[in-house]
């Protein structure tokens, strides 16, 4: 059961508002159905929506932010619980272990980053929780054609491929993710 849900996403704003309202919302359904935040600790962008939503809907948010990004002002000031962290590794690292799933709105180059860590740790067995890409606008379908393309190629096994949740709709994700059940880890045969 997702009781705490680590969201990676833009600490921009995105040129398309709607991306903010979703955010938002996001964060009001998150604490709705009781599933504490945890995310990078910023007040801008989506990062700031989507702790804000969870804040107003009177949830729980754990910041994991590094001291040099505090050091620079972004810190969101009223999270329920603040985690000073030396570097980025340590930062996912911890993001990774508090959550109990984990889910990228849009974003740059960090969210993926971030994502794509916890997918590829799925590989090696390092990451038996659930991921999933909220996919407004098909803002992720190229990501999920490149999967399917890996797929196709054969550097990546179809249980993986079936084992990401790529969707628009929150209530679809957090059903996959509540039956989610971790694929076999990859093995390696000797070419002997």
């Amino acid at each position: 059961m997702i009781r705490r849900l680590a969201v990676y996403c833009g600490a921009r704003d995105g040129r398309d508002s709607r991306y903010q309202e979703v955010a938002h919302k996001l964060g009001l359904a998150m604490a709705n159905h009781q599933i504490e935040l945890v995310y990078g600790g910023g007040q801008y962008g989506l990062m700031g929506a989507v702790a804000q939503g969870v804040l107003d809907g009177h949830g729980v948010v754990h910041g994991v932010i590094t001291k040099q990004l505090a050091g620079r002002g972004v810190t969101m000031a009223n999270v329920t619980d603040l985690h000073l962290v030396d570097s980025m590794d340590t930062r996912k690292e911890m993001m990774m272990k508090l959550a109990d799933g984990m889910l990228a709105l849009p974003g740059g180059l960090g969210t993926l980053e971030e994502i794509s860590q916890a997918a590829s740790w799925m590989t090696l067995g390092d990451n038996e929780k659930p991921v999933a890409f909220y996919n407004l606008n098909d803002f992720y379908a190229p990501l999920r054609d490149l999967l399917t393309e890996m797929n196709k190629a054969g550097f990546l096994e179809q249980r993986y491929l079936t084992s990401l949740c790529f969707s628009a709709d929150f209530e679809q994700i957090l059903h996959f993710m509540n039956d989610y059940q971790a694929p076999l880890r990859r093995q390696y045969k000797d070419k002997k």
